[in-house]
């Protein structure tokens, strides 16, 4: 069930709103969200607003490139990023939501990323949603951070 959340970064100097169903909670073994302990809450760009904090984002990409890894530069921490396997979409970690207990959290869906290329094609066989070929998470990305106040 889609509800209304909002959530940021330890210091508060990043902060968003989402629309999250936290039923659809996922969870990835590849190395980065293995070390960065994401849980994953996939949200549609009309369905995340950036309320502060974008000159505080700091980028990281990897490998290909797609992915968009933020985390605030004065805490570190990684409260949304644009994933590689749907470059047209948002993830919120759901660590950093308002008010969540998170060792309630219980992922229902598994990604393996560390075999990234097989759990891709799986998944978009199963149905996953499949975003547009060639997309860099930087469009998602930079249209967020375009919306976003200050």
């Amino acid at each position: 069930m889609l509800e209304d959340r909002e959530g940021g970064c330890h210091c508060g100097r990043v902060r968003f709103r989402a629309q999250v169903d936290l039923d659809l909670l996922s969870q990835c073994n590849c190395t980065i969200c293995t070390k960065k302990g994401i849980l994953h809450l996939s949200v549609q760009p009309e369905n995340f607003e950036l309320l502060r904090g974008k000159h505080s984002l700091t980028i990281y990409t990897f490998g290909t490139g797609v992915a968009q890894h933020t985390f605030c530069s004065h805490c570190g921490m990684h409260a949304f990023y644009v994933p590689r396997s749907q470059a047209d979409s948002i993830t919120v970690n759901a660590r950093c939501l308002d008010d969540i207990d998170g060792p309630s959290l219980k992922p229902t869906r598994f990604f393996d990323g560390r075999h990234w290329e097989q759990a891709q094609r799986r998944r978009i066989a199963e149905g996953g949603h499949v975003a547009v070929a060639g997309l860099n998470g930087a469009v998602t990305l930079k249209t967020i951070l375009d919306r976003s106040p200050e």
